[in-house]
């Protein structure tokens, strides 16, 4: 198998797969730069500080039993090519699979969704406007890919959005509405943190009757700190 370039690990989540505890492996690189970002240390690929991929694994032996799943996140995972292996190794081990993407990359993704069991799916912006957060050109169109593979294959999942300042009501409003329309069914809108981890309040927030109206377009609807 190629290099795998693991940032981090939290062996113990009650919050990255909904109703499971999980251990959380965070690989480094990601092809975005979104302004809220808050792994930043991990969107560059840093072979000499990468964790082994064996030593994952034999921390994930002595949690069969007590951790029921396994979660890829990053950064963006999908920057591995070899991401495929690593599930099967770590699914063969009888751990669900939860997966962290932005869908920056549908060709790799579409790979390793038959092995994936739920996928955490973040939204930048409306797809014509992803440039406005991620600062890469096209990059809506990668993730309107994305999600329609998502849609598609069955496997459960949520959106996520961070509501960031370059994104204002009206574009929410009209991002949740789409992706409704699409079939996206789960959906959480997560606060902004600023460098100092304090929260920076997006107006939509303030707006109660509004956001009961939205929460009607999805079966759950779910605000985040």
């Amino acid at each position: 198998m190629e290099s795998l370039f693991v940032g981090g690990i939290v062996s113990l989540s009650t919050i990255d797969y909904p109703g499971h505890l999980a251990t959380v492996i965070f690989f480094q690189g990601c092809p975005w730069r979104c302004g809220y970002c808050h792994n930043r240390h991990l969107q560059s690929i840093s072979p000499e500080e990468a964790l082994p991929w064996d030593d994952i694994l034999n921390l994930l032996k002595i949690r069969q039993g007590f951790v029921e799943a396994a979660v890829f996140s990053g950064g963006e995972p999908l920057m591995q090519t070899c991401l495929v292996e690593a599930i099967r190794d770590v699914k063969d081990m009888g751990f669900k699979i939860g997966l962290h993407t932005s869908g920056a990359f549908p060709d790799r993704f579409a790979r390793v969704l038959p092995f994936v069991d739920w996928v955490g799916f973040d939204i930048k912006h409306a797809f014509e406007r992803y440039q406005d957060v991620t600062c890469v050109t096209n990059s809506g169109v990668l993730a309107r890919e994305s999600l329609d593979l998502l849609i598609a294959s069955g496997v459960d999942f949520e959106v996520r959005m961070t509501l960031y300042e370059k994104v204002d009501v009206p574009a929410v409003v009209g991002v949740l509405k789409g992706i409704s329309a699409l079939g996206v069914k789960t959906v959480a809108l997560q606060k902004c943190r600023d460098k100092n981890e304090n929260i920076v309040e997006h107006p939509i927030f303030s707006d109660k009757l509004l956001l009961e109206d939205i929460s009607k377009y999805f079966n759950n609807f779910s605000i985040r700190g």
